[in-house]
């Protein structure tokens, strides 16, 4: 398909998906390079063998997880013109970010109460690379909370509707991507240790 084809609506479209895309690869290399990173250091002599997860990122993997399918079906209520139904699922995906985001700090707190610290003497390289493989999750999900306020402003606005889906169609391909990418860092973490 050529990409100069088509209406200046259907180019902006396309540009804009092709951005987010970038986007996201580039996210997705980042993490790819830290983890290298982790992988490669995995050898050092200092390298905690028995480190433990804390219990607050198992829950807050479940709580990222239910926040994609109250996006997806938001999205799908928007498509049927069932505003309330969308935004009372929008509104519910922003309470279980933020609930992500206290449990995420929960985490960190559980690390700090077991002697696991980020920096420092008494910390050890395993555990500071579980602070920055999370802590810049962290970041990312910052980015995808003001997306998210972002579309249910526009939802409430009545921005949204069958055929013009553009903004929460790339807000819900970016908060999908932070959600695969927890996942991903949180099984990563859970089993190479």
């Amino acid at each position: 398909m050529d990409l100069t084809q088509g209406t200046e609506e259907e180019k902006r479209r396309r540009s804009k998906k092709m951005m987010l895309w970038f986007a996201i690869i580039s996210m997705a290399m980042m993490f790819a390079g830290l983890t290298s990173a982790y992988v490669v250091s995995r050898n050092r002599a200092d390298w905690l063998k028995d480190l433990e997860m804390p219990s607050a990122f198992m829950w807050s993997t479940v709580v990222i997880l239910v926040s994609s399918f109250t996006f997806y079906f938001a999205k799908k209520a928007i498509l049927k013109n069932n505003r309330s139904l969308a935004s009372g699922l929008l509104l519910t995906t922003l309470l279980l970010a933020l609930i992500f985001v206290a449990l995420q700090f929960s985490g960190f707190q559980q690390f700090i109460d077991n002697g696991r610290f980020p920096a420092g003497s008494a910390s050890v390289i395993n555990v500071s690379f579980n602070y920055l493989l999370i802590f810049t999750h962290l970041l990312h999900l910052a980015a995808g909370i003001i997306v998210l306020v972002v579309v249910i402003y526009n939802h409430f606005k009545q921005r949204y509707k069958a055929g013009q889906m553009l903004g929460i169609e790339l807000g819900a391909t970016f908060w999908h991507f932070v959600d695969i990418l927890w996942i991903y860092l949180f099984l990563f973490l859970y089993f190479f240790r």
